[in-house]
């Protein structure tokens, strides 16, 4: 019964920001999903419809995927790593879509380790 609860509050907010939250080209949308064991982190463009670019746990890309989980320490390396891929494909500015989740611990960690390797959000 609770977790129904939160799964609804978790939509809502969800829903709640996306209404606010739009990629273009120019500034696409940083969007994060955190799985019970996974990170995923996705720059979309939304006008187009198109993922720019991707980072996550489960990549061949990912260096030492095997040690990665969700958890606050992989959640700073995926979020250099996305910065990284980002800044490779021109982009500097992004819109931030935390998914719905709250902004503290494994959001707040991918966001300033993001901001530390060179995206302005």
């Amino acid at each position: 019964m609770r977790t129904d609860k939160k799964q609804k509050l978790l939509q809502l907010r969800h829903w709640r920001l996306r209404k606010k939250v739009i990629g273009s080209a120019v500034r696409p949308r940083m969007s994060v999903c955190f799985t019970n064991e996974n990170i995923y982190v996705q720059f979309i463009d939304d006008a187009a419809g198109k993922t720019i670019a991707a980072a996550t746990t489960t990549s061949k890309a990912t260096p030492n995927k095997e040690k990665l989980a969700a958890n606050v320490t992989s959640a700073k390396t995926i979020g250099t790593l996305a910065a990284q891929s980002a800044i490779a494909k021109g982009i500097k500015e992004v819109v931030f879509d935390r998914g719905g989740a709250r902004y503290h611990g494994k959001v707040k960690a991918l966001a300033d380790a993001a901001r530390e390797a060179g995206l302005k959000f």
